[in-house]
């Protein structure tokens, strides 16, 4: 079956699930924020097939999230190494981590916590204003197209209702 490609979408949010594609690419790189670059440490942490394997990692470095590395010459063998671009994927994986601790924990507590080493407290990921510091809320916070938002569709009627000025 062939997937709807969200790529040319207006709208960031669908891009960004095109990139990502299904559950194993934001979990391989899960597991490269956990310290892992090799191939087969991927493969035996997450238990997934090779070939799909291969095809994410392959997607993650054409999409520049990842660098492949050699470390060994014969046979050739890479670390996957996390680029500036993958770097800041890490507040989705930390934002998501935070919202499945609040509502699918079970009654022994989180699975996993992030512990900010810089003021040594385990911590949560809290979506922020970056000009006024403060908390940013599904009640407090609209949409509103960007610069980049397209002509042709900006104006249609329908579009215009779903964005408020």
């Amino acid at each position: 079956m062939r997937r709807t490609s969200f790529a040319a979408w207006p709208c960031s949010i669908a891009r960004t699930m095109d990139l990502l594609g299904d559950w194993w690419t934001p979990l391989v790189l899960r597991e490269a924020f956990y310290g892992i670059t090799r191939f087969d440490e991927f493969q035996k942490e997450l238990g997934v097939a090779r070939n799909t394997l291969t095809d994410r990692l392959r997607r993650l470095v054409d999409e520049g999230l990842l660098e492949k590395r050699p470390y060994q010459q014969d046979p050739v063998r890479h670390d996957y190494v996390l680029t500036e671009k993958g770097r800041d994927f890490f507040g989705v994986l930390a934002a998501m981590n935070t919202w499945g601790n609040r509502w699918l924990s079970g009654e022994e507590g989180p699975p996993v916590v992030f512990h900010h080493d810089p003021c040594g407290h385990d911590g949560d990921a809290e979506v922020v204003c970056a000009d006024c510091k403060e908390p940013m809320t599904a009640a407090d916070t609209h949409a509103r197209m960007g610069p980049g938002y397209p002509d042709r569709l900006a104006a249609r009627p329908e579009v215009r209702r779903r964005f408020r000025s």
